[in-house]
């Protein structure tokens, strides 16, 4: 929550606008905070500074760290932002929270005659999916979960969004399956093609699918259902094509990323039915959906590249 408060109030970017370093009193002077609460913000940067968001060089002076400098809402080095400030937020948002307040009932609770268990922590909190939630119930929270992700791609690779595949590749034609509601909303785009389905039940004919953060939001069941007509969609031509997958698979390279991944996975059980797989787990999904091989690229930090093949 502290670090929520520095992000909603725009300490990191006041640290920024100040060269990189921070007064207390060049704090006053950017936030919109009262001088009553003035001594309330230094202890709040004291915490932040203590818990590696911030630096303290000279007493009462706050320096931007590598973890802060993430969270600084404007193009730091020139190359197009890859600030992580929106994601944090969505993260801690209170739909989240109150999810996470209910996972000790929800790991109590089991099907009876009466009624079923609630499929997630979120679901028991909110009566609705996170999915559900996001695309109907509350607007606002879909428009920031979807502005998280964005800014999430934008961190894990250089713009590996689809317009940019086409860019790079013109001679390539690319189509991005969507829901119908979503496809409605989409402005016209004159190298991407938009394609309204649900990919449970078709996956468009390519010679690649990419499925970038899609499998670790669902349930083995669903996985191995998408990956399914991902199969069908690559062989309707020969040579046959592969699925690329960019998702975590869980390994113990380091302790900062086990770290990160579990994290992950944690939040993956409050709000959806999906996890984050280690390759054994990986593997089951692959043959369960009939594919014959695949290869692990560990090149994203905490999440990997996985190519499948028919």
């Amino acid at each position: 929550m502290a670090l929520q408060s520095a992000i909603k109030l725009g300490i990191p970017t006041a640290i920024h606008r100040c060269g990189g370093a921070a007064s207390l009193s060049d704090l006053h002077a950017s936030l919109p905070v009262p001088p009553s609460k003035w001594p309330c913000v230094s202890r709040l940067m004291k915490l932040l500074a203590v818990s590696g968001i911030f630096k303290e060089g000279e007493p009462g002076v706050y320096c931007l760290t590598p973890v802060s400098r993430l969270l600084v809402e404007e193009d730091i080095d020139g190359g197009g932002t890859a600030c992580q400030s929106q994601f944090t937020v969505t993260v801690t948002s209170p739909f989240n929270f109150a999810a996470s307040q209910c996972l000790p009932e929800w790991l109590q609770s089991e099907d009876d005659d009466d009624h079923a268990a609630a499929e997630t922590p979120f679901v028991m909190a909110h009566g609705a999916t996170f999915y559900g939630v996001m695309g109907g119930r509350d607007l606002e929270f879909g428009a920031s979960f979807n502005e998280a992700m964005a800014a999430d791609s934008r961190f894990v690779a250089e713009d590996p969004r689809t317009p940019a595949i086409a860019k790079a590749f013109p001679h390539v034609r690319c189509s991005v399956l969507e829901l119908p509601q979503v496809v409605d909303k989409v402005p016209v785009h004159g190298t991407v093609e938009f394609v309204a389905g649900d990919m449970m039940k078709f996956v468009p004919s390519a010679d690649v699918v990419l499925l970038k953060f899609v499998l670790h939001n669902w349930s083995d069941e669903d996985c191995v259902k998408i990956l399914k007509q991902s199969m069908s969609a690559i062989s309707t031509r020969e040579p046959k094509g592969k699925v690329v997958i960019i998702d975590t698979v869980v390994t113990s390279a380091s302790k900062q990323s086990l770290e990160a991944q579990l994290l992950m996975d944690l939040c993956m059980m409050m709000l959806t039915t999906g996890e984050e797989r280690d390759e054994k787990k990986w593997n089951k999904l692959f043959l369960d959906a009939g594919f014959s091989g695949y290869k692990i690229s560990h090149i994203f930090g905490s999440r990997s590249l996985i190519e499948v093949y028919p």
